[in-house]
């Protein structure tokens, strides 16, 4: 089962599908794999199916009767048995998927899966007693069914809490945007700051690229305003409404003025439930569902504060919608009028880089803390990483920690490896990393964290000066990081 060769990437999930399709062990299973619009499941599902001489069925929006015809259909079209296939009801129809691995593994795909479940409810508990552990259809068969879906609210609830599912999968994949770098490799951009930039805009999502893009990159680093104002901002490309088709596309949004209120609040700077109760004028415990509900359709992420219990901030986890509440939803009748890209687009650029890109920057920063930093950079592996807020007493005021790399706790408190402060637009320079020192002590003091060998990260898009790198060369515990350290091309 080779993977096929126009695929970018996605080995990691290649690999988890081939072992969960060619296992020889006797008993149907039953495999789950989500993630947001976009991310390229259909083809990768697809590619597994002709791979392995698989059956794959696209959902769509229809009553309960025509996707059972609609089933039959393309079942009878795949066997091509003696008499067509007219499924009177899913039970019929899910055992004779189960039949399908009679004789060997066999993956078998049901695309869009959300859409069959909303036209029969009863669908979850069907599959339930389809694959009841001593089933004689289940454990004759080898059929390995995948279940497949965008509706991220709803597919993580397929297999939780006391769902039907629950327990009854071998396999949970969730289709991931390609991170910073891959996204790099994925548009061919070699310039790390034009690369960082364009990850502002569309993020990791292949589909950007290929489908709404048509393959158009920028051509190079003087070219990216003119590629926002042909690609993005243009109201005839699919890009210019992506945004608003994501939020449209959860099932769990219904009041969708109230939802885009939250994510222009967050996108406005608001990141905690109080900014943003403040922001819309209403209590914060009217804001509450609405943030669950974003949180599980994976369009914000709470980020837990590192340095203060019971306090957390919210960021846009997809980038365009970030890109979209920050730059394009304040002035949409303008966008809408061709031809007035360019000049909203002048007026836009420093909002772009203070609401849009210097978040970005800061969350790339701790990605590749987490991610891709070697762990002896830090002295040991971290556990997780995140930012928070620390207060000063003497000042009476508090101070942002933009990265805060925490290692793992053994039997005592837990060690800071490191500590950061990321820039995109400022040349960092030795005030940076006196105020890391500082902050350093204050945190020793709180006695939060082991900071015997806290490390002071200084992270910038445009570089460092002279008295920065003398710093470094001094003190062993200080390290410059760049954007070609970011990209691995340092």
């Amino acid at each position: 089962m080779d993977k096929p060769a126009e695929m970018f990437d996605r080995d990691y999930e290649w690999s988890a599908l081939r072992r969960f399709i060619t296992d020889e062990q006797p008993g149907a299973t039953l495999g789950v794999v989500s993630g947001r619009r976009r991310q390229g499941k259909t083809f990768l599902l697809d590619a597994a199916c002709r791979a392995a001489g698989g059956f794959y069925f696209a959902a769509t929006e229809a009553a309960n009767a025509e996707s059972l015809r609609r089933l039959s259909a393309a079942l009878t079209a795949h066997v091509r048995p003696a008499v067509p296939y007219h499924f009177a009801d899913w039970s019929e129809a899910l055992d004779a998927l189960l039949a399908l691995g009679a004789e060997r593994p066999i993956p078998v795909v049901i695309d869009e899966f959300p859409y069959l479940a909303r036209a029969n409810p009863e669908l979850p508990s069907l599959l339930q007693e389809a694959f009841r552990p001593m089933r004689d259809q289940r454990t004759r068969s080898r059929t390995r069914l995948l279940l497949c879906g965008s509706a991220l609210s709803f597919m993580g609830r397929l297999l939780s809490g006391n769902a039907p599912l629950r327990g009854r999968a071998g396999l949970e994949m969730l289709v991931r945007p390609l991170d910073h770098r891959l996204a790099a490799e994925f548009w061919e951009i070699s310039d790390p700051a034009l690369a960082l930039k364009v990850n502002a805009v569309v993020g990791g999502t292949p589909a950007y690229r290929r489908e709404f893009a048509r393959g158009d990159t920028p051509s190079g680093p003087e070219d990216f305003d003119d590629w926002v104002i042909r690609t993005v901002l243009n109201p005839e490309t699919p890009l210019f409404r992506e945004a608003r088709y994501l939020l449209a596309e959860e099932p769990d949004l219904r009041d969708s003025a109230l939802y885009l209120s939250v994510l222009a609040a967050v996108a406005d700077g608001n990141a905690t439930r109080g900014g943003v109760a403040g922001y819309l004028e209403r209590r914060a415990t009217d804001i509450a569902h609405p943030i669950n509900v974003l949180e599980d359709a994976g369009l914000l992420h709470r980020d837990a504060d590192a340095f203060r219990d019971n306090r957390a901030t919210y960021r846009i986890s997809e980038p365009l919608i970030r890109f979209y509440h920050a730059i394009m939803r304040p002035v949409w009748d303008q966008l809408e009028r061709p031809g007035s890209a360019g000049r909203v687009w002048q007026a836009s650029r420093r909002r772009f880089v203070s609401n849009v890109l210097g978040p970005h920057f800061e969350q790339i920063c701790r990605d590749w803390a987490l991610h891709h930093a070697d762990p002896d950079l830090f002295g040991g592996l971290p556990a997780r990483v995140g930012h928070g807020v620390v207060h000063d007493p003497k000042a009476r005021t508090g101070h942002e920690v933009d990265v805060a790399v925490v290692g793992i706790a053994d039997g005592g408190k837990a060690p800071l490896l490191a500590i950061g402060e990321a820039k995109w637009n400022d040349t960092m320079g030795a005030a940076h990393i006196e105020r890391l020192r500082h902050l350093r002590d204050l945190i020793a003091r709180t006695g939060r964290y082991d900071t015997t060998d806290t490390r002071l990260l200084c992270f910038s898009g445009t570089g460092f000066n002279d008295k920065a790198r003398a710093a470094t060369a001094a003190s062993p515990d200080v390290h410059l990081v760049d954007l070609p350290a970011l990209y691995g091309r340092s």
